[in-house]
């Protein structure tokens, strides 16, 4: 079943799209998500990655299980252009003259967050992290990927994967033990604080 979707999105497909969509849209956005911060982002991800997915359509295995992983590996490529774009633009904006006024999004995108402050405080955590045991954690954790599935995603070994991992849990949970004014966070709402919607089984 997952070698015939994956020859027939090869083909272009439409059909076959539309279900890659449908099973992996919410995945795509969740990961997107995560990785952000930022919910019009990653509905701008989402977009961005099954455009470059139908763009990129030849270059999929024909043989393999759930394409679920290349899309990922996809959306995690989109989102680190997305983050230049938007550093390029930050720049430019800071080149302005300072009496031209620059719409703030933050009350924004903070006022449709359920818990701001302790998914603030995961953000944080998530900041400190490199670039590369943020994404693998996103895969891995979030995403709910293998180890394997998580290594074709990033396009790196299995064993690359294991030790980014194994680096980023034990960062992260350094970083979410540290006190609080309001307390501690329980060890078992760290990861659940960023899930902004619960994917079904896989």
């Amino acid at each position: 079943m997952e070698t015939n979707l994956r020859s027939r999105i090869r083909a272009g497909d439409h059909n076959a799209f539309g279900e890659l969509f449908d099973a992996c849209a919410r995945s795509v956005y969740n990961h997107a998500f995560r990785l952000t911060g930022d919910w019009s982002t990653a509905e701008e991800v989402v977009s961005l990655t099954f455009l470059e997915a139908w763009r990129l359509r030849e270059r999929l295995d024909e043989e393999g299980g759930s394409p679920r992983p290349w899309l990922l590996g996809i959306a995690t490529n989109v989102t680190r252009n997305l983050r230049r774009a938007t550093r390029r633009h930050a720049a430019a904006i800071a080149r302005l003259p300072r009496d031209e006024a620059v719409r703030d999004f933050a009350d924004e995108v903070a006022g449709r967050v359920d818990d701001a402050a302790q998914l603030a405080r995961v953000r944080i955590a998530l900041s400190r992290l490199r670039r590369a045991d943020r994404e693998v954690l996103a895969l891995c954790v979030w995403s709910g990927l293998d180890y394997q599935a998580a290594a074709e995603a990033l396009g790196v070994p299995v064993g690359t994967v294991r030790s980014r991992l194994s680096r980023a849990r034990t960062k992260l949970a350094k970083h979410m033990e540290l006190p609080q004014r309001d307390g501690q966070m329980r060890g078992d709402d760290r990861t659940s604080a960023v899930r902004p919607i619960r994917e079904g089984n896989r």
